[in-house]
């Protein structure tokens, strides 16, 4: 190296000092007790933190190959293994245990891995992803590269409208606040064991669709059967259940917008929403997916409201949506169906909850959307006499109540563990924020 060129390093070496000497002291909101009162922390590129995809001597005979569909919430949904002959171009990333990978495209989703694996095979990630190789406590670079300040520089430096990107180089520029080594361990611990509740709660939350799915299994007939493998004891000598079209339970099915115009309005409603398709794609009701509507023409359109204990379906739409369905519970009067959703309301003495889970069902969901047609592969559409037609086994309907009863018990367990669970990241995402200093600030 010259002369030159070292006292050219030898001066930016300086000025980086300077002015990291000048920079104010940051702080987080919340501290440990040990920590008041020490040092504040101090802010660093993420290469200073880190190796950046580190080099490698070249890919095993065989590997687990992680690409950008095979990681989210921080997890390796599954192992595919390939040969080093059959890998992609992309499969570059040999990671070490330890390694963190951070997802360069969609870096929103924040689907990133901290690979500590429990066996002995070998792990290429694709280049949609950084390799990360910590300097410091690699668990707490982990934490840190999810903050929403980091989160929000990745993504100020991308480029790209659907798929959003950032190249490795800008991404090893952006700053992110480091305490001292035992800080960071405490912070990192402690989040880790957030983390483990975290995962222990969607364990069981899992666990229990899972007994669900076999419960309903149980409870319903199987494919050429007309009894089910398990009925509450006072239903037991009850005999065969009945094969009905769906119009035996159904007493109308009605579309959510006028053909005529006529002003329709509710009187002193001011805000009215439109329920959008997007609502019971999941199969179950989310009053949440509408729209407001304030335009005098679309008011005048309005007509039919969500009511309680009826089944919206979705009549027409792309072949993907066709069929797709959900039971809902409590009204809402301020909130109106679109063209391409029916309301089903219930004959007396139906329980249309029952009727729900069989219709709400993937096997239910998949014999409606086999009844769509249409000539343009963008939009199909089912008709009004073939869903009436649709076949329903059902039993008697106190069976029927009794079964809507038990499963629904479920269902509010499941909601209600669906809730902690949500509630679990919410408190870690407040914890964060208060044991992070954030760079904006």
């Amino acid at each position: 190296m010259s002369s030159k060129s070292k006292n050219l390093r030898a001066f930016a070496s300086s000025r980086e000092i300077q002015k990291e000497k000048a920079q104010p002291a940051l702080l987080p909101k919340l501290r440990f007790p040990e920590f008041r009162g020490k040092e504040g922390w101090k802010e660093r590129p993420l290469k200073a933190a880190s190796q950046m995809n580190p080099a490698n001597d070249g890919l095993p005979e065989s590997f687990i190959y992680i690409d950008l569909e095979s990681v989210e919430a921080g997890k390796l949904k599954a192992k595919n293994r390939i040969s080093r002959e059959g890998a992609p171009s992309r499969a570059q990333r040999l990671v070490d245990h330890g390694d963190i990978i951070f997802q360069v495209v969609r870096p929103y989703q924040r689907n990133n891995l901290l690979c500590e694996f429990q066996d002995e095979d070998y792990y290429v990630a694709s280049t949609g992803y950084a390799q990360l190789r910590a300097k410091c406590s690699n668990h707490f670079l982990y934490q840190s590269i999810h903050t929403d300040s980091f989160v929000g520089r990745v993504m100020a430096k991308c480029t790209g409208s659907n798929y959003p990107a950032i190249n490795s180089s800008d991404l090893a520029d952006i700053h992110l606040p480091l305490p001292p080594l035992p800080e960071q361990q405490k912070i990192a611990s402690c989040l880790s064991s957030v983390d483990e509740l975290i995962a222990a709660q969607a364990r069981k939350l899992d666990a229990l669709k899972t007994h669900k799915k076999g419960l309903m299994q149980q409870l319903f007939p199987r494919e050429g059967e007309t009894q089910p493998r398990l009925r509450f004891p006072e239903f037991q000598k009850d005999g065969e259940w009945e094969k009905s079209p769906l119009s035996k339970f159904i007493l109308s099915l009605d579309a959510g917008v006028s053909v005529n115009s006529g002003d329709s309005r509710p009187a002193n409603k001011s805000e009215f929403g439109v329920l959008k398709t997007s609502a019971i794609t999941k199969g179950h009701f989310d009053q949440e997916e509408n729209k407001v509507v304030w335009a005098v023409n679309e008011l005048c359109r309005l007509r039919e409201p969500v009511t309680g204990g009826t089944i919206i379906i979705c009549r027409k739409n792309t072949p993907a949506l066709v069929g797709a369905n959900a039971y809902v519970e409590t009204s809402h009067e301020n909130l109106f169906l679109p063209d391409l959703l029916w309301a089903a309301k219930p004959r007396e003495g139906v329980s249309m909850r029952f009727l729900a889970f069989i219709l709400c069902s993937v096997k239910g969901r998949a014999a409606l959307t086999k009844l769509a047609k249409g000539s343009s592969a963008s939009m199909s559409n089912i008709t009004k006499p073939e869903v009436l037609a649709f076949s329903v086994m059902a039993p008697s309907p106190a069976e029927q109540q009794r079964i809507a009863d038990c499963l629904t018990s479920l269902d509010n367990f499941i909601a209600a563990q669906t809730q902690k669970l949500v509630a679990l990241k919410t408190r870690k995402k407040g914890l964060m924020q208060q044991l992070f200093p954030s760079l904006e600030e």
